[in-house]
């Protein structure tokens, strides 16, 4: 299970996700290695649809800082701004944006 707290995506060991070889790269592959505050482990969570009030898909879970059943991107916070993508149905990189499903999220 992850969390999200505004800045880290945090597993329930402690563990955040980081952009391998800290560095911003198209395809590059993402670890959960121990927090050191560095910017390869900032990340933004940018909803799908724009706020209208209430989301009309869910509440926020207040435990985990997401909404319910509301599609939203993870957005790495280093200078190109790569989401996290799915490739080979296993394996977690950052990429440029695309119209891709693999780069979309849900909470549930």
């Amino acid at each position: 299970m992850w969390s999200y707290d505004g800045t880290y995506v945090t597993n329930e060991r402690g563990k955040v996700i980081e952009v391998n070889g800290k560095q911003d790269g198209e395809g590059r592959h993402l670890d959960g290695v121990a927090k050191d505050n560095g910017f390869y482990q900032h990340w933004d969570v940018v909803y799908g649809d724009e706020w209208k009030g209430e989301p009309a898909k869910g509440d926020m879970n207040e435990d985990f800082g997401l909404y319910v059943e509301r599609p939203f991107y993870i957005v790495s916070k280093l200078a190109s701004h790569r989401y996290i993508d799915i490739i080979d149905n296993r394996n977690m990189v950052i990429k440029t944006r695309n119209s891709m499903k693999t780069q979309e999220w849900y909470f549930h």
